[in-house]
């Protein structure tokens, strides 16, 4: 079979969810598709579980003897995909039928659209939206679109900052082109760098409502009932919202932009430091200055001007998005 998608499930104990995740992707009305899950050296019973499709033509099961990160992991199923589009999808999360094939119906509309985000809905409180996209402020916060608002706010498809890796396709040649997820990232914001590198150069990230799934927010780093902070999340994010400007701006944009990129740092030091959490994300801090070295930071390229003025625009608005989230939120509004 000509495959048109390779879907692509990180597993690390997801016993309790694994199952139903695979089962929903086995039951979509295309079916032109190869699953591929790579387990991170699992512990519990969802190893099991992975192992129990193997035998089926288009099933590929890796297994890694410890966890390598989501970035590996997922970069590990790219370079085995067969198909034009590579689908990321979460081990904690459930699609509805035609699920692939909006993806898939979406991307083959522009060969400049590089990733397609799902409706990602709140799967204990479905009319909500658990993530409608990513997108970065000029502070150097990377967010959550819709988060907890009315999924029927995002009806509209558009372009966003940048697709979330949890469920969203990608295009394979672009892959090929641009680079995969920086593995420096390990887990969380990965795919918001990946987003913006696409961005750079011209590439385009595309929201598609008719696409739904629904997600289980942090069963993996939090648990099912899951803690939204724990040392683990806020040593990723100490480290990668430090990595993620120092990437991808080019010097004389990170320059112009350390006026809000500090003061953004400094709340966000409060804000893990009154929470229990200073020490984990001052870690994940110091992390990010030892890997600056390390980074493959994209060269400037003149012709990509309007491109890097597109996205500081962009950023800039994002605070007014931003902000009128957090006044919905307090207000109890969604």
């Amino acid at each position: 079979m000509e495959y048109k998608a390779s879907v692509v499930i990180p597993n690390l104990n997801g016993a309790g969810w694994l199952r139903d995740s695979i089962e929903s992707v086995w039951a979509q009305t295309e079916q032109a598709f190869e699953l591929i899950v790579i387990d991170n050296g699992s512990k519990d019973e969802s190893l099991a579980i992975a192992r129990s499709y193997c035998g089926r033509e288009n099933y590929t099961l890796i297994e890694n003897g410890a966890n390598t990160g989501f970035s590996h992991a997922v970069n590990q199923g790219i370079a085995a995909a067969k198909a034009p589009y590579v689908v990321l999808f979460n081990n904690d999360a459930f699609a509805e039928p035609d699920w692939l094939a909006a993806l898939l119906a979406t991307a083959d509309a522009d060969e400049k659209i590089f990733s397609v985000q799902s409706l990602m809905l709140r799967h204990y409180e479905r009319h909500l939206a658990d993530d409608a996209g990513d997108y970065v402020a000029i502070v150097g916060w990377a967010c959550k679109r819709g988060d907890g608002l009315r999924a029927d706010r995002y009806r509209k498809q558009q372009r966003i900052f940048s697709a979330c890796g949890g469920a969203a396709l990608y295009r394979k040649s672009i892959l090929d082109a641009i680079g995969t997820f920086d593995e420096n990232f390990f887990a969380y914001l990965e795919d918001v760098d990946l987003g913006w590198r696409a961005n750079s150069l011209g590439y385009k990230n595309i929201f598609c409502p008719a696409s739904r799934c629904y997600h289980i927010c942090g069963a993996t780093t939090g648990g099912a009932k899951g803690a939204k902070y724990n040392d683990f999340k806020a040593l990723q994010s100490g480290r990668n919202n430090l990595l993620l400007p120092y990437k991808n701006m080019p010097v004389l944009m990170l320059l112009l932009n350390l006026i809000f990129l500090v003061p953004g740092y400094l709340v966000k030091w409060l804000f893990f430091t009154l929470n229990g959490y200073g020490r984990p994300w001052r870690a994940g801090m110091k992390e990010a200055f030892g890997l600056f070295k390390k980074l493959d930071k994209p060269k400037f390229r003149l012709k990509n001007l309007p491109n890097y003025i597109l996205l500081e625009f962009w950023m800039i608005g994002n605070c007014f998005v931003y902000a009128d989230y957090r006044i919905r939120r307090y207000l109890g509004r969604t």
